[in-house]
């Protein structure tokens, strides 16, 4: 594997699947001490150009971000039905850590690196400022990586 294959060496995000946004929610915002944010959705498939094994997908989640101190945050994730990564993994192996997000530069490229170290695109979409991309990187991690670019 070559080095530093992502350019950067700072997590911004650990993101996790449940099944109940606000029930969590309601947790992490007493372990944390802080009143709990509301959610939102991701963009529609028009407005996120969302595809999952490289196939156009409807797929949306809720969304609910906690600040954790720096540029970290702890992502909730409330999939809805239709097909992505995160359904697929909230149905194969229940609630829990889905990804570790970072923030790169050069998201083509440093996809065609991950890709050529055997770590493929599962999933990739925009949103409002930018575009992530999910890496399959189960075998090398135990967990996806989550690419963001900002424009």
């Amino acid at each position: 594997m070559e080095k530093n294959l992502l350019g950067t060496d700072v997590c911004v995000q650990v993101g996790i699947l449940v099944h109940d946004i606000e029930k969590t929610g309601d947790a992490y915002a007493a372990l944390l001490g802080m009143e709990k944010p509301g959610w939102s959705w991701t963009g529609t498939r028009e407005e996120a150009e969302t595809e999952f094994r490289g196939a156009p997908s409807e797929a949306r989640a809720k969304l609910m971000f906690f600040p954790v101190g720096g540029n970290m945050t702890i992502e909730l994730i409330e999939p809805d039905s239709h097909p992505s990564t995160w359904r697929e993994d909230l149905n194969k192996n229940g609630e829990g850590v889905h990804h570790l997000a970072f923030v790169v530069k050069g998201m083509k490229q440093v996809v065609a690196r991950l890709e050529a170290n055997s770590i493929p695109l599962i999933q990739k979409g925009e949103y409002p400022g930018g575009r992530y991309a999910y890496m399959d990187s189960n075998a090398q991690f135990k967990t996806l990586l989550e690419l963001l670019e900002n424009d």
